[in-house]
């Protein structure tokens, strides 16, 4: 469906496939999903955390019997996930305290355990606080994703998997993002809740 509504997406199949087998390795190892980007990619990093904690596609009933039935009502099955931009009291302090470039490493160096995953959204693919995360997070061993445009950058040298979509505009390169984080979203909620 994803490569159907959009064609152009085919270049990256490769990448965006071996994408999903990184978020569901992290799921079906206990891990979490730290995502962090800038603007319009702080957004989308709030946006993926929202498709992943509750029902997206699907309802994912809670059924914990540690959880009261009553409660499990109101409840739906969630893959851990947080977006870094939405941080904002740690992120200020930092910023105004020791180093805007190192935002968001600090946040991962803080949050990021084995079995986690840590998807940077940038359209350059050289946002600075992001590629630093990334290379704190790939120095604690920790698996890294990154979201980029088109031409090579430092974060596709350092991630474990770039996706690469076929923009070089900033909009038009947040657009293709979009049907791939969902497309990512959709098929690790298929995979855990839908049997």
């Amino acid at each position: 469906m994803l490569y159907e509504r959009y064609p152009a997406l085919m270049e990256c199949r490769a990448d965006i496939e071996k994408a999903l087998e990184l978020m569901l390795k992290t799921y079906q190892n206990g891990g979490k999903v730290l995502v962090c980007g800038n603007g319009g990619s702080a957004s989308d990093s709030e946006h993926i955390v929202g498709e992943l904690m509750k029902g997206f596609i699907l309802k994912r009933p809670v059924t914990d019997e540690r959880i009261p039935e009553h409660l499990r009502k109101g409840l739906q099955g969630s893959m851990p996930a947080i977006s870094l931009p939405s941080q904002s009291a740690i992120l200020s302090a930092f910023i105004n305290d020791v180093d805007p470039e190192m935002m968001y490493a600090q946040l991962v160096y803080g949050y990021a355990k084995e079995n986690d995953l840590v998807i940077g959204l940038s359209t350059s693919g050289n946002s600075k606080n992001v590629v630093n995360a990334i290379e704190v997070a790939r120095n604690l061993g920790v698996k890294t994703l990154s979201l980029t445009g088109q031409k090579e950058s430092r974060m596709s040298e350092l991630s474990d998997v770039t996706i690469r979509v076929p923009e070089t505009e900033t909009y038009k390169i947040q657009e293709y993002h979009l049907p791939v984080y969902h497309y990512l979203c959709a098929q690790v909620e298929r995979e855990m809740f839908g049997k």
